[in-house]
């Protein structure tokens, strides 16, 4: 007697994908029992990541020891990198605050210096709950210190001081409450190419940098082309350590 084979016969799993322009759907025909177990837990899966995105909309900052932060810097670029650790604060600027340092101070230590002038002004401004973040940067280039240029062609003189040779930017930072306070300094080697006076003109010409330290930005075009080697932190370049400000934040 010739045996019958009453398996059923194995259907093929058809998945067929439909796009539209903001969704896709799939559809599957025959589906087998380890595809409808897989099917299951990416279900699970989609509902604890709604869950987590809920929870996560409903914080969306992190506060550090109910301190209620103060950046006291009105530069783009700090509250720019300050907002990218996720920390809520309030940009807070006092007025006539002087950033001189006397003429005994080492280069590399005036961003030091006229940070903690700066926190020292805040210190009866902040209530015992706020936090305020004070800092400086300079530019430092045979133990010279560029400043902000005053004009355009102070800026062209200060990049090509620095052209074709390493120079220090160095940030200094100061986290002070009514109670407590902590200072470092963050430095970073930067080396450019030998600029030519084309570029130098088009740079100072374009973006104006009288803003800025040392006469240039490096997250601008002249730092995509200029910038040969770094050794440090590129944010400290910008204006401010932001991996240091964490550390700190998380040790304060």
């Amino acid at each position: 007697m010739t045996e019958v084979n009453t398996t059923p016969e194995k259907v093929n799993e058809v998945v067929v994908l439909e796009k539209t322009h903001n969704s896709e759907t799939i559809l599957i025909k025959n589906p087998s029992e380890k595809l409808l177990a897989f099917m299951e837990e990416l279900e699970q899966r989609k509902k604890k990541l709604k869950k987590e995105i809920r929870a996560t909309k409903n914080k969306e900052y992190m506060n550090y020891k109910d301190y209620h932060i103060i950046l006291a810097s009105n530069s783009p670029r700090r509250k720019e990198l300050l907002r990218g650790l996720d920390i809520a604060f309030d940009v807070r600027v006092l007025p006539n605050i002087a950033e001189t340092y006397p003429n005994t101070i080492a280069p590399s230590d005036v961003a030091a210096y006229i940070s903690s002038e700066k926190a020292d002004a805040y210190k009866d401004a902040i209530t015992d709950n706020e936090l305020v973040i004070t800092a400086d940067t300079v530019v430092i280039v045979d133990n010279e210190i560029l400043g902000k240029p005053h004009n355009n062609a102070e800026a062209k003189q200060m990049l090509h001081k620095i052209s074709g040779r390493q120079h220090q930017v160095v940030t200094a930072v100061c986290l002070t409450t009514t109670k407590k306070q902590r200072c470092f300094s963050v430095s970073t080697n930067v080396t450019f190419k030998q600029l030519t006076e084309e570029e130098v003109n088009y740079y100072v010409e374009t973006y104006r940098p009288l803003d800025k330290a040392g006469a240039y930005g490096i997250q601008e075009w002249i730092g995509y082309i200029g910038v040969t080697s770094l050794e440090g932190s590129y944010f400290n370049v910008m204006g401010l350590p932001v991996q240091r400000i964490w550390e700190e934040l998380n040790a304060f």
